[in-house]
């Protein structure tokens, strides 16, 4: 009897901690949403589908939305990992507030508006790379 007790805690314990597992993996897929990130993925996906021939475009959305689950995935993977899930539950509090909310929003433009400032960075570092090889 004591051991069929200790196995009915057990499978308790081990069901209470996948649910919290659920609603911890639930609100850190809220808060990438509410946090602009997704926002930010949009507007490369912007940029790089205008230099798709516009019969082609839906097709590369296709595979484009496939092709960044992994990174998504990463993305979720280290809210877990490096957050608790009250921590998680406070950027999304956060991200809810009205300067939190103008953050999310202001995101897009921010990638928008230092996208030129990266490229011309990346190419310059190629060059200064190139001088190490």
């Amino acid at each position: 009897m004591k051991k069929l007790l200790l196995a009915a805690a057990f499978i308790l314990m081990a069901n209470f901690t996948f649910a919290q597992s659920d609603a911890f993996k639930a609100d850190v897929k809220t808060l990438l949403e509410v946090s602009g990130g997704m926002a930010q993925i949009e507007v490369a996906k912007k940029q790089v589908i205008s230099m798709v021939p516009a019969d082609k475009q839906e097709e590369f959305s296709k595979e484009f939305e496939a092709s960044i689950q992994p990174i998504l995935e990463a993305q979720k993977d280290f809210y877990l990992k490096e957050f608790t899930h009250d921590e998680v539950k406070q950027m999304i509090k956060f991200y809810q507030s009205p300067a939190g909310k103008k953050l999310a929003d202001k995101l897009p433009k921010l990638t928008e508006s230092t996208m030129p400032a990266i490229q011309q960075w990346t190419m310059e570092l190629q060059s200064i790379l190139m001088k190490y090889q």
